[in-house]
């Protein structure tokens, strides 16, 4: 008798729910709850919570009845390519400021590379949470 229910609870299918998309959500678009829904079904990958992909922006694009991975997902981008920024270098009391134009897209705490419109150099500093990118220091 209990090999029976043990192998009646081998057979049964064991399903796990996963994460697809609604519809084509686009590469840079942020992920809302309508661009999400669960099936029944054990996908490769896949999210098993929606909550988990919430807020954060497709890196690429999805494509509606595809599984979300969490791969294909990342921090919203603070800083596009092209875009006017503060440059900001501090080194203990002193802190100096200036205008730069951004030559890629970045997260909070990513590198990415601005030209000092004043001086036309090109440096490297890190997104900070206020969308300035902080030059001169070493992590």
């Amino acid at each position: 008798m209990w090999r029976a229910l043990l192998l009646i609870l081998c057979v049964q299918p064991a399903f796990a729910e996963s994460v697809v998309a609604t519809r084509t959500i686009r590469a840079k678009a942020i992920i809302t709850p309508d661009d999400l829904t669960t099936v029944n079904a054990a996908l490769p990958g896949a999210l098993a919570d929606p909550s988990e992909a919430l807020g954060l922006e497709a890196r690429v694009a999805i494509y509606a009845g595809k599984p979300v991975r969490a791969g294909d997902l990342g921090p919203p981008a603070l800083v596009d390519r092209n875009q006017l920024v503060s440059l900001v270098f501090l080194s203990g009391g002193l802190a100096i400021s200036a205008e730069g134009r951004s030559l890629g897209r970045g997260s909070e705490g990513e590198l990415v590379q601005v030209m000092n419109l004043a001086s036309r150099n090109t440096v490297t500093g890190r997104v900070g949470p206020d969308g300035a990118v902080y030059v001169g220091w070493n992590d």
